[in-house]
């Protein structure tokens, strides 16, 4: 039997199964594109956004400033998001996605398809409506937790 608090358990079948699901993931994703490019894209779609800073990208999805001007200069690249100056801050740069990058994050949905019969196997649809709203309910407490000392 597992000794570990039930927390910790939680957190490593959450772990595990980002990592197989994560590869999986992008093993299946279109040619070019990456799970970090496909993160920003799918985050402007999830939050409605129309223009988002570095920075603000860069907090939202947990990585740093670094991390994230390189993913971006990449995506600008291939066409899939457009940076503009900020006209309230010329320091600062607003990035926008495009209509071939709202294509992109399309097709890597599509792409995902044959994997969505895994989790529909593995679970009913009250399972999975429970699961969800478990598991959103966990993201949005840690969420607003992410910025206070532990």
């Amino acid at each position: 039997m597992n000794r570990e608090p039930l927390p910790f358990q939680l957190f490593t079948e959450i772990a595990i199964i980002d990592q197989l699901a994560g590869n999986a993931f992008e093993r299946a994703l279109p040619a070019g594109i990456t799970r970090a490019q496909f993160t920003v894209l799918h985050h402007f779609i999830r939050r409605g956004l129309a223009e988002q800073s570095p920075a603000q990208l860069a907090d939202a999805i947990q990585v740093t400033r670094g991390t994230m001007t390189s993913t971006l200069a990449r995506m600008e690249r291939s066409g899939l998001i457009s940076v503009r100056p900020d006209p309230a801050d010329g320091r600062a740069k607003l990035v926008a996605l495009t209509e071939a990058g709202r294509a992109m994050r399309d097709a890597c949905v599509a792409a995902i398809g044959p994997l969505l019969p895994l989790v529909e196997q593995s679970l009913d649809e009250t399972e999975l409506q429970t699961m969800l709203q478990l598991l959103q309910r966990l993201r949005q407490k840690l969420d607003n937790a992410r910025d206070t000392a532990i």
